[in-house]
């Protein structure tokens, strides 16, 4: 019985690589930046789109590509993701122009959906429901680790192996991850028997259902406002460390390291939950804290304490971390059904994007407005009040 539950544990922690390693691919771009300009000549316009492209796919069809993954399977979804993206990234290494690798891009993004949207559902499928909480904090680590090993590894791979060679490096890492899941990840139940049972949820059904569910759509907008200002303060740390007088080399150590905090936020805010924490006080904590950190992080009162800026920026990020996993857990309490949990996930990873998108342009904006970051606190604390608002109003309506 012993085995048995490390077995399962094992399972668990292979989804979690897979999102891990779709992260990587994700994050790759930001590293590659100035080889690519060199190589293929891209300008940052070009550049732009090239990072906005994987952001693009999960803004626009999060939520229909989550419907597709409850309907063929999650495994099926999760092994059909980590191909898409293997192919594209072999693919990606030997092109010689911007507008195919552009094209390739926008794949990655497909691939990183179908492998992201139906993992939590996978997870409930495997770990006992005691345990759920814990690992689906731990799931929310993934894009800030995957994100962080991105930022530290890719500029050794591209200075030793050109930028292709990280395309190349990653897609045999996903070919591995890919072959563990077929090995270890039991298989989907069988359509006909899986549909048979569930002829209330088809396409149109499911659709509806999670559209019209308030739930699903509270979850989602919440997500938005934290990623939105995680994005919005991470992004623009290089540009704060370059103001502060900081070297290169320690600027991306600087931001690794608040990528990875995020992570053991995630973990803590797991294994939290697993001991009984509420997941309101956690979401609740982790806003307020956020707020709080950011304040010290962006106000002309720590203009000249760079050092209590960082470690300010630091807690915004770990304690922040404890969000993703309750919103996840959340996510899976208020599906209208066993068949629309990646279609409700789905619909969060289209706000949790549209927060990306439009968080760190808003920022900067306020940023230029006022000549400096001393004011940008205030769009971020109103993100987190407003969150803070919409999950009151969310478990008013649970209870």
């Amino acid at each position: 019985m012993a085995g048995m539950g490390e077995y399962c544990v094992a399972r668990e922690q292979i989804i979690i690589l897979s999102g891990i390693v779709a992260a990587m691919h994700q994050a790759k771009l930001a590293s590659a930046i100035p080889a690519l300009e060199a190589t293929l000549s891209i300008n940052m316009i070009e550049a732009g789109f090239l990072l906005a492209l994987v952001q693009l796919a999960g803004m626009t069809i999060g939520l229909f590509v989550g419907l597709a993954a409850d309907r063929i399977g999650l495994r099926r979804s999760l092994l059909s993701g980590l191909i898409i993206i293997m192919l594209a990234s072999i693919a990606g290494g030997g092109v010689k122009s911007v507008y195919s690798l552009l094209f390739l891009r926008a794949l990655e993004g497909l691939g990183f959906l179908l492998i992201v949207l139906p993992a939590p559902g996978l997870i409930r499928r495997l770990v006992a429901p005691q345990n759920l909480s814990r690992q689906l904090g731990f799931w929310g680590g993934y894009m800030g680790l995957g994100t962080g090993f991105a930022l530290l590894l890719g500029p050794w791979f591209i200075e030793q192996l050109g930028w292709e060679g990280l395309w190349w490096f990653l897609s045999f890492l996903t070919f591995g991850i890919a072959v563990i899941v077929m090995q270890k990840i039991p298989a989907d139940p069988c359509r006909q028997c899986d549909l048979a049972g569930s002829k209330q949820f088809g396409w149109r059904q499911s659709l509806t259902a999670t559209l019209k569910a308030p739930g699903p759509w509270l979850v989602a907008i919440i997500f938005s406002l934290y990623s939105s200002q995680w994005l919005s303060v991470v992004g623009f740390l290089p540009t704060l460390y370059t103001q502060a007088g900081f070297s290169g080399g320690l600027i991306g150590v600087l931001t690794s390291a608040v990528a990875l905090v995020n992570v053991a936020g995630n973990c803590c805010g797991g294994l939290l939950m697993h001991r009984g924490y509420a997941p309101r006080s956690l979401l609740v904590g982790g806003f307020f804290f956020m707020a709080l950190s950011s304040m010290l992080a962006f106000s002309s009162v720590t203009e000249s304490l760079p050092l209590l800026r960082f470690f300010a920026v630091l807690s915004f990020s770990a304690v922040g971390g404890v969000i993703p996993g309750a919103l996840f857990s959340m996510a899976i309490r208020v599906a209208p059904g066993e068949h629309t949990v990646s279609a409700t996930i789905g619909l969060m990873q289209q706000w949790s994007s549209l927060g990306q998108f439009a968080g760190p342009p808003l920022v900067g904006g306020v940023a230029m407005a006022v000549g400096g970051w001393q004011w940008t606190w205030a769009v971020t604390t109103s993100a987190s009040l407003l969150g803070v608002f919409l999950i009151l109003m969310l478990f008013r309506r649970l209870n």
